[in-house]
């Protein structure tokens, strides 16, 4: 089914040219929010309730780290299936 889908890559350079500029700002979208509070309302008002501030600072990287994960295996995913389209055709 996959081999009867066709791409038209006459224009390759457009496309490359829009997909580095979508990664460059999805990049910086995803670097500029590693500095974001990630708690919820009950897991902040706990750890707060102890007064350990490095205990807070680090479920808060654990939970932005965890949030990261899921956009890094969907951007290596579809660099997988653009990768595999992009193969030129064997004749």
């Amino acid at each position: 089914m996959l081999n009867k889908i066709k791409i038209d890559f006459s224009d390759r350079k457009i496309l490359i040219k829009k997909l580095n500029t979508t990664l460059i700002f999805t990049s910086s979208i995803l670097l500029a929010s590693v500095n974001s509070v990630a708690q919820c309302a009950m897991c902040r008002a706990s750890l707060e309730s102890e007064g350990n501030v490095t205990k807070v600072e680090a479920v808060n990287d654990g939970i932005v780290y965890l949030m990261i994960i899921p956009y890094v295996l969907v951007g290596i995913v579809g660099f997988l299936i653009y990768r595999m389209f992009s193969k030129k055709p064997t004749e």
